[in-house]
């Protein structure tokens, strides 16, 4: 409780709250939309970062922030979910986002491992492309306790690829031949964030963006087995984790908001509120992640797994068009 008497814990607080405000701001411009507000913050505290005296001012605060308030974002991102509409008119792609997942998260994995990546930036990058992006990194990150620097390596990569393969899918859509509900089995089943997912489905219309969108949500209703997964193996494969490995409460959270969002009629005008304060809240975390980066470490190991991710998602990519065109 000490760290509540700081003023310097306030001073980062707002710091954090004022950058993750702009960069929500910032993803609203056309030309940086397909980045999202996620990666922006990200970015913002970076730049930050490179003035001496303001990081060492919050450098004692930033752990805690990144921390913390990564896990009561997630927890809030739990009202993005729609449980009651996934499990009316989503069960193909439950099913689908099921297989994605595993798929990509073994590919990406052993990919990387295959480019000499260590096991901690594969796995992270792994859960990013095949999960959902940003959030699946820094939610399996704070299960691994994984380094700063790998958690950023990770966040960036995933976030450079979901816009390259943004642009690519709807550059190439003309000459896919796909109706627009397949199109957009597409583009949710393969590109690593929402924001991705909604920026190319909604070049197909609006079916194929709410197909894109119910899609993209079913992967991230993964996010809940993975990081429940990774700490049972984590605990069995490793003694010295055992009484060490924190089980995912946050994770419980969030799909307690999920059930909320979805069956208490009198939160659903909320919902759009309280998924913007969770937006906010992870855009704090991703900043102070940011002020936390160290650029030797990625000009050195950045190219292995970008190289890495870059592969598997071209196999993503061509594995969700063939499904989407001869399955569903």
């Amino acid at each position: 409780m000490e760290r509540f008497k700081n003023v310097s814990f306030y001073y980062t607080l707002l710091l954090m709250f004022i950058v993750s405000m702009a960069a929500k701001y910032l993803s609203q411009i056309p030309t940086l939309k397909l980045f999202g507000h996620l990666v922006i913050a990200l970015v913002i505290g970076m730049v930050l970062q490179m003035f001496t005296g303001l990081k060492e001012q919050v450098k004692g605060e930033i752990p805690f922030i990144s921390n913390k308030f990564l896990r009561l974002g997630i927890i809030l991102l739990g009202f993005k979910l729609a449980l009651d509409r996934l499990l009316s008119e989503g069960k193909k792609t439950l099913i689908l986002a099921f297989f994605i997942v595993l798929f990509m998260i073994l590919l990406t994995y052993y990919m990387c491992r295959l480019f000499k990546v260590d096991h901690e930036l594969a796995l992270l990058s792994a859960c990013g492309c095949g999960i959902c992006g940003a959030a699946a990194v820094m939610g399996v990150s704070g299960q691994l306790r994984a380094k700063t620097d790998n958690s950023v390596l990770a966040v960036a990569v995933v976030a450079i690829l979901g816009t390259v393969f943004t642009l690519i899918e709807v550059g190439v859509k003309p000459y896919l031949n796909l109706e627009p509900y397949n199109y957009g089995v597409f583009t949710g089943g393969s590109l690593h964030e929402i924001a991705h997912a909604v920026a190319a489905g909604g070049a197909g219309g609006q079916v194929a963006l709410d197909t894109a969108i119910l899609t993209k949500l079913s992967r991230v209703l993964m996010l809940i087995v993975v990081a429940i997964v990774l700490v049972v193996i984590n605990r069995r494969s490793n003694s010295d984790a055992q009484g060490k490995m924190p089980m995912p409460y946050f994770i419980l959270g969030f799909i307690a908001m999920s059930i909320l969002g979805s069956y208490v009629s009198f939160l659903k005008p909320l919902t759009p509120y309280l998924v913007d304060a969770a937006y906010i809240f992870l855009g704090m975390a991703m900043a102070s992640l940011g002020m936390s980066v160290n650029f030797k470490v990625i000009k050195e190991r950045g190219l292995r797994v970008f190289t890495a991710c870059f592969l598997s998602s071209v196999i993503l990519m061509i594995a969700c068009y063939l499904v989407a065109k001869f399955i569903f």
